[in-house]
């Protein structure tokens, strides 16, 4: 039966809450009158339409199924507090919460996740289905519930999908939110009811998105078409473990040389070094083709929680109680992913009113749109944060096709096969195949120019040279069913330290840097996740030959080998992306491929000013530190720059911007604005223009010597060559491995990574000054052309902007809907790879791509004096006034009060909604 409203009085809103309600009517109105008068479909939609969705957070609901009654209180900014007195309640009443703030986002979701978008979207989405059915995300997380899962975690989501179909019961689209009434114009398309394994399909979707190092992989493999073995070792220098510290330095693992011989010593030692090109000597042809052909796929495919590139990443770090004000420990976090609206983050308290057998839960914090419990957060005794560890838990293997099946070790071994079927909104069902290795999908299954041409690949005589062809397929943990909804009610409801640690092991998928602090003045880091052992010889940087047995995973590492810190001597422990531990101290390989850690040694170098300096560390430092805008590769270059007479008074000018800058990349830096034109020009001319077409933006066009030339070439035989990848993923994308990269040439005045060809009228680079004095005068005309001819008008902020945009009618819809939906632009501070990371990609432009996607401080002496904030707000509906309410303080480094106490909570509520069985 429907829900049954009745309306009583509930508590006034405060005089903010009054403000935005006049803002909200205010926008609707203006909407209103847009839609009417800018296009036909005005006709059709109304106040009423567009304000139908909003939820009520006043007065009661029933909803049945519950077995008490639940309070449903809400703060000024619409986040949510909600108390029960039994778990299923609770969490039957988030479903219910979020699916009033944010069901179209978790339709839409649930529909990536399954690899059904274009029930919604129609045909333009079938390629994209065909991917992530190949996947299978949905096969795998039904595996999981059904085999995997506790009795108790598959209560809770049963629980939370009761609380998301109640409040779908007997809503029409345009009931639940303004999308749907915009699809309503073409397509018949109706929410079906949520189930358990929606929720646990979202985690495969996050561990996509975080799955390490597979981008490299290929982009490794796709540049030896252009460079040679040194030349790509060059681009992947070593990680700088006596510069920038590694996570782990006084922690330890356990039983390590133990299973280490048990293992047959297989597993090789920790490796930063690459190598470069398949280990078998596979012909070049046939991966670079299929590799090319994969990355247009994986271009497409949309990101769950934000791009998968080099340099996103995450801070988080937590302090002692001997270094701060309060004598208890404080703890940072601030996930950086692809900026989404609504936000992909939701914050909400889950408060049981007695913590009890039948009750479990005090905790706050941040989740999903779409998954019960809390993710990140704190309770009333622990609080932790987490940031992408990026150990190598995908491979790639080139297969040989032969028939019906595929080779390994001389022999030929049947697919596995399914049949798929994809409905599509005003089309017909569309059939796909979907093969299967001993080593995952066959991904370019799904690229039909990638069958032809793995026909027709060449190889050289050490690879197999007879079948129908080559294919790639995916190897990657997130593959097999695990644990990870465990671990989430786990760690929620851990009580300190041993209870924490316990519950990260059920944490496999995706493998995350967790970050610790406790009530009791303890502090701790550990990894967990299900990360493979390979054979020796194979590291995993490249991709590796199918048929060949000793390219095969021999395992996992045992929880017990992974490292953990506890109470270091130093007082605190800082994760950002960077070596979990010194590879000379561990005996596996986690990955080659780690951040190389400039936001890492920024931040220990912030707290430790701090403690040198004999202060204490409060709450707001944390949030400065978070803030911290300093340009780590500008100390290196500015006094080189600084040296360079350009010989143009105009190039001077700019120059002279930099005089006394102190590498801080406020919004309003003019110096930062030149700066980071004059890095992305050094990038350009010294890599991106020697780098193969695969890597470099799509439409960028250059004159280039055939593949493998040696000596001149006659500008008459030169060819043209297009980029092909996507702005926001293409290289050299500015992150701190090119940092590194840099760095290490900086004393090689003479490489050949500084020496340009002529271009027309233009001399070419022959030395690095020669190079930077190139960048330095582009840059200024670059600017001249972007911001105008006045240097004093330049700011970084014009330049480095944050748009918003609804992740699907908002990037396809009709002009005047994502006009709608959209917002922005937001002028930012901040940078690549410093600790405030609004990320941009040097070779795509200066726009954001990236952002520390919420931020938090957790004061463990007082939890009510702990300070959060959202990149959005609440709400998904696109004129509630939470819809980026969050968004203005957000960029302006601000943090909100984080109420968690009963009487905190109190005093901060606006509207209290009281759902009744």
């Amino acid at each position: 039966m429907p829900p049954n409203t009745t309306a009583s009085s509930g508590q006034k809103p405060g005089k903010s809450g009054r403000k935005k309600g006049r803002k909200a009517r205010l926008i609707v109105l203006v909407l209103v009158l847009a839609l009417i008068g800018g296009c036909a479909y005005g006709a059709y939609w109304s106040i009423s339409t567009v304000r139908a969705s909003f939820p009520q957070t006043k007065g009661s609901i029933t909803l049945e199924g519950l077995s008490g009654p639940v309070d449903v209180r809400r703060d000024g900014y619409g986040i949510p507090q909600i108390y029960a007195s039994s778990d299923e309640d609770l969490f039957m009443a988030q479903g219910y919460v979020q699916a009033q703030d944010r069901f179209y986002e978790m339709d839409v979701r649930r529909h990536m996740t399954s690899g059904r978008l274009s029930e919604m979207f129609g045909k333009s989405q079938v390629d994209n289905d065909e991917f992530l059915r190949t996947l299978g995300w949905d096969r795998v997380a039904k595996r999981e519930y059904d085999t995997k899962l506790s009795d108790s975690t598959k209560k809770y989501l049963r629980a939370y999908a009761k609380g998301v179909d109640a409040y779908l019961e007997g809503k029409a689209g345009k009931d639940i939110s303004l999308e749907y009434a915009a699809l309503g114009f073409t397509n018949d398309y109706k929410p079906a009811r949520w189930t358990p394994v929606d929720s646990v399909s979202w985690l495969k979707a996050m561990a996509w998105d975080l799955r390490g190092n597979m981008q490299d992989e290929i982009d490794r493999a796709l540049m030896t078409s252009r460079l040679g073995p040194k030349q790509i070792a060059d681009l992947y220098p070593q990680y700088p473990y006596s510069r920038n510290a590694a996570i782990v330095q006084e922690g330890r693992y356990d039983d390590v040389a133990g299973a280490y011989a048990q293992n047959g010593g297989t597993s090789t030692s920790g490796s930063s070094g690459t190598s470069t090109g398949t280990s078998t000597g596979t012909g070049a042809s046939a991966l670079q083709s299929q590799l090319s052909g994969l990355y247009r796929v994986l271009d497409d495919v949309p990101a769950a929680v934000g791009v998968n590139g080099n340099g996103i990443g995450s801070n988080a770090w937590a302090v002692s109680g001997k270094y701060t004000i309060s004598g208890k420990p404080l703890l940072a976090n601030d996930p950086h992913l692809g900026p989404s609206l609504p936000s992909v983050w939701y914050q909400m308290g889950l408060h049981c009113r007695t913590v009890s057998a039948k009750c479990q839960y005090d905790v706050s914090g941040y989740t999903f749109a779409g998954l019960p419990g809390v993710i990140i957060g704190h309770n009333r005794n622990i609080a932790w944060g987490m940031t992408n560890s990026g150990v190598d838990v995908t491979d790639l293997y080139l297969e040989k096709l032969s028939g019906d099946g595929y080779l390994y070790d001389g022999k030929v071994k049947p697919f596995t096969s399914r049949e798929e079927t994809i409905k599509v909104a005003g089309g017909e069902p569309e059939k796909i195949v979907v093969r299967t290795t001993n080593n995952g999908p066959l991904l370019s299954d799904r690229d039909d120019e990638l069958v032809k041409v793995g026909r027709k690949a060449t190889v050289d005589t050490a690879a197999p040279d007879r079948g129908d062809g080559y294919g790639i397929a995916l190897k990657w943990t997130a593959l097999d069913p695990g644990t990870s909804m465990d671990a989430v009610f786990a760690i929620d409801r851990a009580a300190g330290w041993d209870d924490f640690r316990a519950a990260a092991r059920l944490f496999d998928v995706p493998s995350q840097n967790l970050v610790y602090a406790d009530t009791e003045d303890h502090i701790g880091y550990t990894l967990p996740g299900k990360i493979p052992t390979r054979a020796k010889g194979h590291n995993g940087s490249v991709p590796a030959p199918g048929w060949d047995p000793r390219y095969a995973w021999t395992g996992y590492i045992d929880q017990d080998e992974l490292p953990y810190e506890y109470d270091p001597k130093r007082g605190y422990i800082v994760t950002a992306n960077q070596a979990v531990i010194d590879e000379d101290e561990y005996p596996h390989t986690l990955t080659t491929d780690w951040g190389y850690g400039a936001r890492s040694q920024r931040i220990t170098d912030l707290i430790e000013q701090k403690i040198d300096g004999g202060g204490k560390i409060s709450t707001d430092d944390m949030r400065q530190m978070q803030l911290d805008n300093s340009s780590e590769v500008a100390k290196l270059l500015v006094p080189e720059l600084m040296k360079i007479d350009t010989g143009d008074k105009d190039v001077r000018e700019a120059q002279k911007l930099l005089e006394g800058w102190d590498y801080t990349q406020d919004a309003d830096s003019a110096a930062a604005a030149y700066f980071n034109a004059v890095w992305r020009n050094i990038l350009k001319h010294a890599f991106g223009n020697k780098l193969p077409k695969e890597l470099r933006v799509k439409g960028q066009c250059l004159w280039v010597d055939p593949v493998n030339t040696t000596g001149p070439v006659d500008e008459a035989k030169k060819v043209r060559e297009c980029g092909r990848r996507d702005a926001d993923q293409a290289q050299p994308d500015g992150g701190d491995r090119w940092f590194e990269v840099v760095r290490s040439l900086m004393d090689d005045e003479g490489s050949d990574w500084w020496q340009t060809p002529k271009n027309g009228n233009r001399p070419g680079a022959t030395d690095r000054d020669q190079l930077f004095r190139r960048a330095m005068i582009d840059a200024r005309w670059e600017l001249t052309a972007k911001l105008g001819k006045d240097i004093d008008t330049w700011s970084w902020g014009r330049l480095h902007r944050l748009f918003l945009k609804n992740q699907t009618l908002g990037t396809s819809g009709p002009g005047f809907l994502q006009y709608a939906l959209n917002r922005g632009p937001w002028k930012l501070s901040g940078g690549e790879a410093a600790v405030n990371a609004t990320g941009w990609n040097a070779a795509g432009g200066y726009g954001v791509v990236w952002v520390p996607s919420m931020r938090m401080v957790v004061n463990l002496d007082d939890l009510d004096k702990s300070k959060w904030i959202n990149l959005t707000g609440a709400s998904g509906h696109a004129y509630s006034a939470h819809y980026t309410d969050q968004t203005g303080r957000w960029a302006e480094g601000e943090l909100l009060d984080w109420s968690f106490s009963d009487k905190a909570v109190d005093d901060s509520t606006s509207d209290t909604l009281v759902l009744k069985p």
